[in-house]
């Protein structure tokens, strides 16, 4: 297996794990003195057992929809819609790897809003949340 297959391997697990709530599985893929930023809240979470440690204590209902995954090397892209009780939220994960584990998260998160009528003429609609790969079908 090269490199890169598993690390989308790891990723895509990661992402399964999230799914299913299991707390090691999805926190295997950090380097032990990983760290976590989340940007909008300005939050940063240094360490594995730190960044496990928050979000085993969120209290809302969570589903993972992945829309893809890209990258190669040390870097990697992952889009989400994650549901928190029924609200979707899209998400943007971006993942440097060092020895086989993400030693940097950098997690963007957004609410969908409905577009302006002055674009309307130049877009085409998606469907909300994005379509993507159930988790749990993969």
């Amino acid at each position: 297996m090269d490199p890169d297959s598993g690390i989308r391997a790891a990723i895509e697990e990661h992402w399964r794990a999230s799914q299913c709530g299991d707390l090691e599985a999805e926190h295997a893929v950090y380097a032990e003195d990983a760290v976590l930023d989340y940007p909008q809240s300005g939050e940063r979470f240094r360490g594995r057992a730190a960044i496990s440690a928050q979000r085993g204590g969120h209290a809302a209902e969570r589903h993972f929809t992945l829309r893809r995954i890209v990258g190669g090397g040390d870097l990697w892209v992952s889009e989400c819609v994650i549901t928190y009780d029924g609200v979707p939220t899209v998400s943007v994960s971006v993942m440097e790897f060092a020895d086989g584990h993400v030693a940097h998260e950098t997690q963007y998160f957004a609410d969908p809003f409905a577009a302006p009528e002055s674009r309307a003429a130049l877009a085409e609609r998606m469907p909300l949340p994005l379509p993507g790969k159930d988790i749990g079908e993969a």
